[in-house]
């Protein structure tokens, strides 16, 4: 049927956004099923955890390895999902690109990886936009401490930068960028009517 990729900074109310995207469609009777990036149920989402930590070193090629391979698992499921299901993803490989290129990776080399796996096209991406003051701030606020993907608005920049051009360069589709800095629920209506063109049908 769909498959549909919330993306953005930390802190942007991706979680949040998929979770009311997955209770619009169970209010609205259309079969759905929900992914998260990274999957810490696996021992790859364990080594990732320990990764985002600091207790395990990686270079940035290896965590680009590390993440995308969680993806990838996922994207293997999501082939058979999607069949007759909305399926939403809360982050993909888009993600990784993004994070990992602003440690240092290639970016063209970065997406010629991304193409010969083979991953899943996503119908739709959404990209939630906030500033990386906002993304800093606002996991303040929902945590203690913050892994160094959280707290660093310089790195965060350069993340934001590299999704800008995952956007320009149409990485793995369509994206839609939603901004972020206005409430829950007017990004979560903003988000509804761009899946409900794409859906081809009006859902209340």
């Amino acid at each position: 049927m769909t498959f549909i990729v919330i993306e953005g900074l930390d802190g942007c109310g991706g979680e949040t956004q998929t979770k009311l995207l997955k209770k619009h469609f169970m209010k609205n009777k259309v079969k759905c099923r929900v992914f998260r990036s990274p999957d810490y149920r696996t021992p790859i989402g364990n080594a990732i955890k320990s990764y985002l930590n600091g207790k395990l070193k990686l270079d940035v090629y290896s965590a680009f390895t590390l993440f995308s391979s969680d993806t990838l698992l996922t994207s293997k499921t999501i082939e058979k999902e999607r069949v007759d299901k909305v399926v939403v993803m809360d982050r993909y490989v888009t993600s990784t690109l993004a994070y990992q290129c602003a440690r240092g990776l290639d970016f063209k080399k970065g997406v010629e990886i991304i193409q010969k796996l083979d991953y899943q096209k996503p119908d739709l991406i959404v990209y939630i936009d906030i500033k990386p003051d906002t993304s800093v701030n606002r996991k303040k606020k929902e945590k203690k401490i913050l892994d160094y993907h959280e707290r660093d608005v310089l790195y965060l920049k350069r993340v934001r930068d590299f999704y800008l051009m995952e956007i320009k360069n149409k990485v793995l589709g369509n994206w839609v960028v939603i901004d972020g800095e206005k409430s829950i629920q007017e990004v979560h209506k903003e988000i509804l009517k761009v899946v409900n063109l794409l859906l081809g049908k009006k859902i209340r």
